[in-house]
């Protein structure tokens, strides 16, 4: 059998599974790094983006948009508000669910985050061209669209 130049055998240099994983594995420290002192995770990151995107919303629709476990999301949502990113206030439609509306300070820390976060893509894509970069967000988007609808 034939190694690649990476130790790997071809085989497994050639199994989408593993490259995948591979990458994923690259791609989460470079966003562990990305994140690194702002005292925020993936978690306080996703939810920020899509209260920015969506705007207020109820703690349950949020965890559906991100798709983040409930337990998570408690957690998550509870960090961002001690630090003043969020705020949650009763639903006046019904006052058993809560409305998250991120903060000034919140909109500000996004844009901080969103700033190494970008920097981390570039980093981890930096052997690809701008067009191979679109063409691998499609590409994964697909697979992720694929399976979602399984």
């Amino acid at each position: 059998m034939e190694i690649a130049h990476d130790g790997a055998a071809d085989r497994l240099r050639a199994l989408p599974t593993r490259l995948v994983n591979q990458v994923a594995i690259v791609a989460d420290r470079a966003t562990e790094r990305a994140l690194e002192h702002t005292g925020s995770r993936r978690h306080h990151y996703a939810l920020l983006t899509t209260l920015r995107a969506f705007g207020p919303d109820s703690q349950a629709e949020l965890g559906r948009r991100t798709r983040i476990d409930r337990s998570d999301i408690v957690a998550a949502l509870n960090d961002l508000a001690e630090r003043g990113f969020i705020e949650r206030s009763p639903d006046p439609g019904d006052r058993r669910r809560n409305i998250v509306t991120i903060t000034g300070a919140g909109a500000r820390h996004l844009d901080e985050l969103d700033h190494r976060l970008d920097a981390a893509q570039d980093d981890l894509l930096a052997g690809l061209s701008e067009s191979q970069r679109s063409e691998l967000v499609v590409l994964l988007t697909r697979i992720l669209d694929h399976h979602a609808r399984g």
